[in-house]
């Protein structure tokens, strides 16, 4: 097939060659036409990583995303390929930053202090608490404990799409969403994860609530939630890293009640 006739092809006659036809050449086409998914989110991406995750890096694992979405997805089943893609192209990109370790030791450990802070006060008093109570148990200062949470950003940005234990496949995000009938133990250890991540909803801040609905449903940016909200991009970095850091707490709390009746 030649440039100029395949450039006359609708992206059903494109979907047929590719699915029924093995055409490479059809494949490279689709390929083009969806590259701009790619660039889409592996640039929503990066607004939140260290400067010294390079764009290429991204783009790259992105591709192997879009690719490997390209040869799973059903055509015939008359649903939406940009947003099956967009999910691959994502996935394929956290488990690029995923495996090059790209979070340094301190900003791991700092993570952890603020996260087990967190769990502890909010075990202690029953109620959400500020940024003045958290500096004071971790003997910093308010500013320290802000430049803390920005450090730490960069972790959260791939929380909620880590796996809830080491060996599994299932994510954070996952329990939000529904999914086919499991075997009884498991929607039995589902329910309590799903019951711990409510709660653990019900005590984040009204903006700490907004930012993470409006990150992870509306799929909007940071900087777009930071002109949503009216606040500066670096302070919706701190909410969402709060948010974040104690949804984990939360959630690792009870997994680790769960593995105990185990």
């Amino acid at each position: 097939m030649n440039e100029r006739k395949a450039s006359h092809l609708n992206h059903s006659d494109l979907w047929e060659k590719w699915k029924e036809h093995g055409d490479l050449e059809a494949k490279k086409m689709l390929i083009e036409k969806y590259l701009h998914i790619v660039n889409y989110v592996s640039g929503r991406l990066a607004v939140g990583l260290p400067k010294n995750v390079p764009k290429d890096d991204l783009e790259s694992n992105g591709v192997m995303g879009l690719i490997d979405a390209l040869e799973k997805f059903d055509y015939e089943r008359g649903l939406q390929f940009e947003t099956y893609a967009s999910w691959r192209v994502r996935g394929a990109i956290l488990d690029g930053l995923r495996q090059g370790d790209w979070v340094p030791r301190s900003v791991r450990e700092k993570a952890k202090r603020i996260e087990d802070a967190y769990q502890q006060l909010e075990q202690t008093y029953l109620r959400s608490v500020s940024d003045e109570e958290m500096s004071q148990y971790l003997d910093v200062s308010t500013k320290d404990f802000q430049h803390m949470l920005q450090e730490v950003a960069v972790m959260s940005l791939c929380s909620l799409e880590d796996p809830i234990r080491e060996e599994e496949s299932e994510t954070r995000l996952s329990l939000m969403i529904d999914e086919k009938a499991k075997n009884p133990d498991y929607k039995v250890n589902e329910f309590y994860l799903k019951e711990a991540l409510v709660q653990g909803l019900e005590k984040l801040t009204v903006k700490e609530r907004t930012v993470v609905s409006l990150l992870y449903y509306e799929d909007l940016s940071l900087s777009e939630i930071a002109e949503v909200m009216s606040l500066s991009p670096s302070r919706i970095s701190q909410l969402h890293s709060k948010a974040i850091l104690r949804l984990r707490g939360t959630l690792d709390k009870q997994k680790d009640l769960l593995m105990r009746k185990d």
